[in-house]
């Protein structure tokens, strides 16, 4: 028997979608007009870091879209074959758009060791101008996205791609200065490696995270053994065992198990019981939906964890 908690309106979530997406539709937009630019003006300056940032900025244009899509897809209601609805495809973007991070990240490592070892002149006025542009552009991008950010992966996906183009903008701006009045031309190649090795390390964290929700590991916050002893606490409670928790999205907890009584007890005690467990799972540990297997006297495993 099972049942689940609702913190926030229907209304105020589907609001909350739409200005998501209008952000999303914003940072694309935004994205498209920086890679365009930075791809002339990389071509006619030389600039590899300046290319390299054009190339972050399209992963970012295709990532915002996977991210949009996603949005979109979340909206959707349940079916008979989808009983979850798509409430996972912004676990899904997330995890595509941390992959690309660290794919763009190793072709830069690729293109700037081969042009570390044989610098070129470089037009620095042109890239001055155009990571100035990245800066502003990216910079409105993020302050849009950046509340989202907090509570939903597929946006933080999203925050953290406009975020590392922002700073990899800053960057070729610093480089660009070198090289209009220092003429150091290495440092272009030696920029592209450091925001390639940032981009790894923002990716992997993300990657990780999405990973963990999609294999359904038990998320971090949560120690099974403390659920455990609370719910034996409880008057009637025999044992809990064979438990099973996972995150479905962003807003959702899930705990199945099965619970041994005391007592061979009618339906209506059963429901006062899972009440009980309801209030102490979602209080202390944020589960907001229960699924409880009842028993009493069953000669199955009563081991906490049972490999099914």
């Amino acid at each position: 028997m099972g049942h689940s908690r609702e913190d926030h309106s229907h209304g105020h979530s589907h609001n909350h979608s739409n200005l998501r997406g209008r952000n999303l539709i914003i940072s694309i937009l935004l994205n498209i007009l920086i890679t365009v630019a930075q791809v002339i003006g990389g071509l006619a300056s030389g600039s590899l870091s300046l290319l390299s940032d054009a190339l972050h900025n399209f992963s970012d244009v295709l990532s915002l879209i996977v991210s949009y899509i996603a949005t979109l897809l979340a909206k959707r209601q349940a079916s008979t074959n989808k009983t979850f609805g798509y409430k996972r495809a912004e676990i899904i973007a997330a995890f595509v758009n941390a992959a690309t991070l660290i794919v763009v990240a190793v072709i830069l490592i690729k293109e700037a060791s081969v042009r570390f070892l044989e610098p070129q002149k470089i037009e620095s006025d042109v890239v001055i101008w155009l990571s100035l542009l990245g800066i502003v552009a990216n910079g409105f991008s993020v302050l849009l996205l950046k509340k989202d950010s907090k509570s939903n992966m597929n946006m933080r996906s999203a925050y953290l791609h406009l975020l590392t183009d922002m700073l990899a903008s800053v960057a070729v701006l610093i480089g660009g200065l070198l090289m209009k009045f220092y003429e150091v031309y290495w440092i272009d190649a030696a920029l592209t490696f450091a925001i390639a090795i940032y981009l790894i390390f923002v990716g992997y964290d993300l990657l990780k995270e999405a990973t963990r929700v999609l294999m359904l590991f038990t998320p971090n916050t949560i120690q099974v053994q403390q659920i455990v002893d609370e719910v034996d606490l409880i008057d009637g409670v025999k044992n809990i065992h064979h438990i099973h928790i996972w995150q479905l999205n962003e807003d959702e907890v899930h705990l199945e198990a099965h619970v041994d009584f005391n007592e061979d007890i009618r339906l209506s005690e059963f429901d006062n019981i899972l009440q009980e467990i309801e209030e102490v799972v979602y209080h202390k540990f944020g589960i907001n939906h229960v699924t409880i297997q009842p028993e009493h006297g069953k000669s199955d495993s009563k081991q906490i964890i049972v490999q099914d």
